[in-house]
């Protein structure tokens, strides 16, 4: 999907360290959008960050946040408080839009080797 749609493939690929993870970085001031898409079943460790928000594309994901598992699909959104911590299943097939409420919370893929 990211791919096929050139006014978000324009953007650079966001340096998120995930196998089989399409990403793009959209900078907004002091926060980021990233739209991510998942080639692979994927877990993400616990872990903690600024307050985060995100939007179901496409696809199935399990998040655990303060301790509650919440399955999420096509069209449902989730919020993370700041220092909440917080994982994830995610099969393969996701895509989300998600607001990282830190302007530094990744950085652009350097693509050149």
């Amino acid at each position: 999907m990211i791919n096929d749609v050139p006014i978000i493939s324009k953007h650079p690929m966001a340096d998120i360290p995930i196998e089989g993870l399409d990403s793009r970085l959209i900078q907004s001031g002091d926060q980021q959008f990233v739209f991510m898409e998942f080639d692979e079943d994927t877990e993400v460790e616990p872990h903690a960050h600024e307050a985060q928000w995100g939007v179901v594309l496409d696809g199935e994901m399990e998040i655990c946040i303060g301790g509650k598992v919440h399955h999420l699909k096509k069209g449902d959104t989730y919020f993370i408080k700041k220092d909440e911590v917080h994982s994830a299943k995610i099969k393969a097939g996701y895509k989300d839009l998600t607001l990282f409420d830190q302007k530094d919370r990744y950085k652009e893929k350097n693509l050149i080797k």
